[in-house]
C-alpha cells in the first residue's frame, strides 16, 4: 500500500506542505512551470533551498503582483467572497476537474470555519487571509501534488499548533487562531512549548481534507523524504516532513480502552458488552483477573476507532462501575474483507472472505448456516457442505 506520512511536529502551513510534497517529485521545475501557467491572477510560485537547524529542505515562495503575503505593500485582490473564489476556480483555472473539486472542497472548509468563528453565513464571509491569491496558490499546489503522488492513504502525526498570539486583519488573536482551532476539532493537536503560530488555517484545512488518519508513523519502507521549510526560525527545525513509501498488507490504528471491575454481576458485564458493541466498539472481550484483597474481578478490554474514543469511553463509564479507564494507541495488521452471498435452493448463506499477506480464509456466517441446518434437519457441518456445493 502506497503510504504518505506527514510529520507535523512543527505544525503545517500551505507553503510548507507544498514544499515537502514538491521534494518527493523528480521534476520540480516542470511542476512549478505548470503552476505558474494555471492562470491564478498575479501569482508567481518559486522555490529555493532552505536550511533550518542544519537540515536542508525547500522553501516555496508565492508572490502576488510581486509581493509576498505579510508585506506592507501587499494588496488583496477583490475576490473576497467564497462565490468569487469558486467562480475563479471553475471558470479560469486550467486544472483537471478532480483537482478543481479538491480545491473547492478545501476552500469550503475554510469558509465554513470562518463562518462559524464570525457568526455570519458563508456567503457573507470576507475571506481576508484565507481568500487571497497566495492561499489559492498553496491549496491548488497541494491538491495537484496529492493527485500526482497518488497515495493510497495519508497518515499524519498529531499537529503542533504553537501558543501565544497572532496579528491578523481582525486584530490580535490567540494561537491557534479561531479558524484553525475550529478546523482542528477531532484532530490530535497540542500547543507545545514554542511561541508562535505553527499551524495556519490553510494548513489545517488541507490536513483535514487529505489525511486518512492521525497517529504515529506506520511500519513502511520509505522511498522518498521531503522537507518543506517555513519562513521563520525557531529553536526546532521549522518544517513539515513528508515520507512516501510502501507497507505490506493493510494496517490501521485503533484505540484500546480497558478497565478492571470487581463489583459487577456477570449479567451486568454481559449487558455492558452488548452496549459497547452497539455504540461503535470494534471488539470487546473480558478476562477473569485477581484484584486487591484477593477479590475475583473482570478485565474489560475494548477496541475502537480513534475518532470514537470519547464516545466509547462515555459508554464504559455509563454501563460499568469503573472509576478509571486506561487508554493505549495500537497499530494492527488486518486482512482485506468482503462479504459474498451464496444462493442455494434452501436460502441465502453469506460468507466472509479475508485475504492479504499471502493468505485467504473463508468463513460462512453462523446465523445463516444455523437457519439452513434447522430448516433441513441437518448438522452445521452438513449445512456448510451444502452451501459449498453452490459456491
Amino acid at each position: 500500500m502506497r503510504t504518505l506520512y506527514l510529520d507535523c511536529g512543527m505544525g503545517a502551513a500551505g507553503d510548507m506542505l507544498t514544499a515537502a510534497l514538491l521534494e518527493l517529485l523528480p521534476d520540480r521545475d516542470g511542476f512549478l512551470e505548470e503552476m505558474n501557467n494555471l492562470g491564478i491572477p498575479g501569482v508567481a510560485v518559486s522555490c529555493a533551498p532552505s536550511v533550518k537547524c542544519g537540515i536542508t529542505g525547500t522553501h516555496v515562495t508565492v508572490t502576488v503582483d510581486g509581493a509576498e503575503e505579510g508585506e506592507e505593500h501587499h494588496v488583496h485582490h477583490h475576490h473576497s467572497h467564497i462565490a468569487d473564489i469558486e467562480a475563479l476556480i471553475r471558470e479560469r483555472l486550467n486544472l483537471p476537474e478532480q483537482v478543481k473539486a479538491d480545491v473547492l472542497s478545501v476552500f469550503n472548509l475554510l469558509a465554513e470555519a470562518e463562518s462559524r468563528v464570525h457568526g455570519v453565513p458563508v456567503t457573507d464571509i470576507h475571506l481576508h487571509e484565507v481568500g487571497t491569491m497566495d492561499a489559492l496558490a498553496d491549496i491548488t499546489a497541494v491538491c495537484m501534488l496529492m493527485r500526482r503522488i497518488a497515495p493510497d492513504e495519508v497518515v499524519a502525526s498529531p499537529v503542533h499548533t504553537g501558543y501565544g498570539h497572532v496579528r491578523c486583519a481582525h486584530g490580535i488573536l490567540p494561537v491557534p487562531a479561531p479558524a484553525t482551532a475550529h478546523l482542528l476539532q477531532g484532530i490530535p493537536a497540542c500547543g507545545g512549548d514554542i511561541e508562535g503560530e505553527l499551524c495556519t488555517p490553510t494548513g489545517a484545512a488541507l490536513l483535514k481534507y487529505f489525511v486518512t488518519r492521525f497517529g504515529p508513523m506506520p511500519v513502511m519502507r520509505t522511498e522518498a523524504i521531503g522537507y518543506g521549510m517555513g519562513r521563520k526560525d525557531f529553536p526546532a527545525a521549522n518544517c513539515v516532513r513528508a515520507m512516501l513509501g510502501e507497507r505490506d498488507g493493510n494496517t490501521d490504528t485503533v484505540t484500546e480502552l480497558s478497565c478492571n471491575v470487581d463489583d459487577m454481576t456477570a449479567e451486568a458485564v454481559a449487558y455492558a458488552v452488548e452496549k459497547l458493541f452497539a455504540g461503535g466498539a470494534l471488539d470487546v472481550y473480558t478476562v477473569p483477573v485477581g484484584m486487591k484483597k484477593g477479590r475475583p474481578g473482570t478485565l474489560i478490554r475494548v477496541l475502537c476507532r480513534p475518532e470514537d474514543t470519547d464516545a466509547v469511553a462515555h459508554l464504559i463509564f455509563r454501563h460499568t462501575t469503573t472509576i478509571g479507564i486506561r487508554k493505549a494507541e495500537l497499530d494492527r495488521f488486518v486482512l482485506e474483507r468482503r462479504i459474498e452471498a451464496v444462493d442455494t435452493p434452501y436460502g441465502t448463506v453469506r460468507r466472509k472472505i479475508s485475504a492479504g499477506c499471502g493468505v485467504e480464509r473463508v468463513k460462512y456466517e453462523y446465523d445463516d448456516l444455523a437457519k439452513l441446518a434447522e430448516a433441513r434437519g441437518i448438522t452445521l457441518a452438513e449445512a456448510q457442505a451444502l452451501a459449498e456445493d453452490f459456491t
